[in-house]
């Protein structure tokens, strides 16, 4: 449990950057005689939770760096929890995304789609991963909750995993 205020994929990037160790190096793959010529690869390990996110796809260190705090982003809103309290808890960006039918519009390659789901999954976590209390606190419906949360695969097996844990059947 991460206890430190915000939630850090709720964080700006920058200011997460910050908080992280940046590793560069060389990754395989195509790109022939011009691969390895940069060392491209960016390893970032976020200090205070010790999670680790890479992206090494591209020549330019700058468009891999990007990727690579988007990916921790996403590890962090998997693998962190922090508390919620009672009571109505959503962020102002939960409340402009889930429209008043309930329905959560977020794409996951959007650039808050990584606080939105940390904040699904804290929620989970907080309701005994009953998807019908946490769709309750968050003003969206059942099916709208368990399909956001499966546009992340990573955030899917968390889940089921937990409910596994606690001898609830899994979602599909």
């Amino acid at each position: 449990m991460y206890n430190e205020g915000l939630h850090p994929a709720r964080i700006d990037p920058e200011e997460l950057f910050s908080q992280c160790r940046m590793t560069r190096g060389y990754s395989t793959g195509p790109g022939g005689q011009h691969r390895n010529k940069v060392a491209s690869l960016v390893r970032l390990i976020h200090t205070p939770t010790g999670c680790e996110a890479q992206a090494g796809e591209r020549r330019e260190p700058e468009v891999n760096r990007r990727n690579a705090i988007r990916r921790l982003r996403l590890v962090l809103a998997v693998e962190v929890r922090t508390p919620v309290l009672r009571g109505d808890q959503r962020s102002e960006l939960w409340k402009q995304r889930c429209g008043e039918n309930g329905r959560i519009v977020c794409s996951e390659t959007h650039a808050d789609f990584p606080s939105l789901l940390s904040e699904a999954l804290d929620m989970i976590e907080v309701c005994s991963l009953d998807e019908k209390k946490a769709s309750l606190r968050l003003a969206c419906t059942m099916s709208q909750l368990v399909r956001f949360v499966k546009k992340y695969r990573p955030a899917l097996t968390w889940w089921n995993q937990q409910r596994a844990a606690a001898g609830l059947h899994t979602l599909k």
